[in-house]
């Protein structure tokens, strides 16, 4: 078959018949094929096996005709290396929380090469297998540092607020190791093969604007400016309030979750200057095809006023998700059904 380069038409800026379509977390518990796969091995073996990586990333391709694949991982994977330690119970539980300036000087920078090199393999043994473009991932490292203090997910973040005001010290030494090793981690998979890569921020919407823009957007930032070879999209949950700040990157994309119009997202983020990948809500894919079918005619017409427009979900899709309806949707965006 043809390589299908839709989504690196679109994130280059060219018109296209219609915008490509992936989901996040495409690979993953709603699929038989991977609860098959996932019921052999612990999350950690999944994620450090390039073989059955490969496989669950493959497995919604064949399923369901995606534009393109995401790598299979985890943001964390590239914090174990550094010094944490991580188990997944499902959630992720890190025993040594980084709490003080000490635990934050123990910490040391990656080596993708040396030590996620499962990850790199997985990436060129995808890019054999694909006839669709690769993206390939991380945590921003706000995000990260916010497991990272915590230990865990959490829903005030107390921690990680406190270490930045009144820890600056602390806080500046981890995330400096966390950019530097992210960039590191991003453009490995780049180098690997990886066409294009996504940032993700999932917990950057629990500032405010100003400590955004002050603890975490320098961050972003210098990542943005640095990856080499490959276009950059990045996606900060819950980031309308700040998304003046998000549109000084220089970046190819921008995720908008569900809780945002795209117009009025491309509107604060500079009209016209981003790519908008988004914004269906996941939930509304437990509903009828009615109710499917009426929120994405509503996002496939704003995306056509855009730069260009990557259909996806606001956030992650959801673990018992209907499969009949993820094909729906996907049929829909292409205009076969």
């Amino acid at each position: 078959m043809a390589f299908n380069d839709l989504l690196l038409r679109t994130l280059n800026g060219e018109k296209t018949d219609r915008p490509p379509v992936w989901f996040m977390r495409q690979a993953g518990r709603y699929m038989k094929e991977y609860r098959e796969v996932r019921s052999k091995v612990t999350f950690l073996e999944l994620c450090k096996s390039p073989e059955l990586c490969t496989e669950v990333t493959l497995q919604p391709i064949r399923a369901f005709g995606f534009d393109n694949a995401i790598l299979f991982s985890d943001i964390l994977i590239p914090v174990e290396p550094m010094g944490i330690e991580l188990d997944f119970n499902p959630a992720p539980l890190i025993a040594n929380p980084v709490r003080t300036l000490a635990d934050a000087d123990k910490l040391r920078e990656i080596d993708p090469a040396k030590d996620v090199p499962f990850v790199l393999e997985t990436v060129k043994m995808l890019v054999k297998a694909l006839d669709v473009p690769l993206i390939g991932f991380s945590g921003a490292p706000f995000t990260l540092a916010c497991y990272m203090v915590e230990g865990k997910g959490s829903k005030n973040f107390e921690h990680i607020k406190i270490m930045m005001h009144t820890e600056p010290k602390a806080y500046a030494v981890l995330m400096e190791k966390l950019t530097n090793s992210t960039l590191k981690y991003l453009q490995a998979q780049v180098d690997a093969g990886a066409h294009v890569v996504q940032m993700f921020d999932t917990w950057a919407g629990i500032l405010s604007p100003y400590d955004y823009e002050k603890f975490v957007f320098p961050y972003v930032k210098y990542i943005v400016d640095n990856i080499k070879g490959a276009p950059m999209i990045y996606f900060a949950k819950d980031s309308y309030s700040f998304s003046d700040t998000m549109g000084k990157l220089n970046c190819a994309g921008m995720g908008v979750d569900w809780k945002t119009k795209l117009v009025d997202a491309d509107a604060k983020l500079g009209a016209g200057k981003y790519v908008l990948q988004g914004n269906f809500d996941p939930v509304l894919l437990f509903g009828t095809k009615e109710a499917i079918k009426e929120q994405a005619d509503q996002i496939l017409a704003e995306g056509k006023t855009l730069k260009g427009h990557i259909f996806n979900l606001g956030h992650g899709i959801l673990p018992t998700t209907p499969v009949e309806n993820v094909d729906y949707l996907v049929k829909l965006v292409k205009g076969q059904a």
